[in-house]
């Protein structure tokens, strides 16, 4: 199995910005972020097909950045311009299959991370 750490979460004013990480045991093609907050289903945020393709929720584009370095084998997702909204718990998650860049449903990985939590203050 894909062993996936997440990291950088903590609380942040409006405005303000977070990096999460996500160090990961072994290769994956397909991986991304996803988001959940309570009493809400878990939602995609942005997604990294193994070609470099991205795909973002409309309500972080321009804001949000998702990026690999594969020498330290760890996704990260840039966070600025942080919003209230944005509070959630972050997930990160992976397939060792090819897709392409496009939000996929949760149900669709089957690697996933303890989740880190994000809290954006007013």
């Amino acid at each position: 199995q894909v062993q996936l750490v997440e990291s950088g979460g903590g609380s942040v004013q409006a405005g303000g910005s977070l990096r999460l990480s996500c160090a990961a045991s072994d290769r994956a093609y397909c991986m991304g972020w996803f988001r959940q907050a309570p009493g809400k289903e878990r939602g995609g945020v942005a997604l990294l097909a193994g070609d470099g393709t991205t795909g973002y929720e409309d309500s972080v584009k321009g804001r949000f950045t998702i990026s690999k370095d594969n020498s330290k084998n760890t996704l990260y997702l840039q966070m600025n311009k942080l919003k209230p909204e944005d509070t959630a718990m972050y997930f990160c998650a992976a397939r060792q299959v090819y897709c392409s860049g496009v939000l996929r449903p949760a149900k669709w990985f089957n690697y996933w991370g303890q989740g880190t939590q994000v809290t954006v203050s007013s």
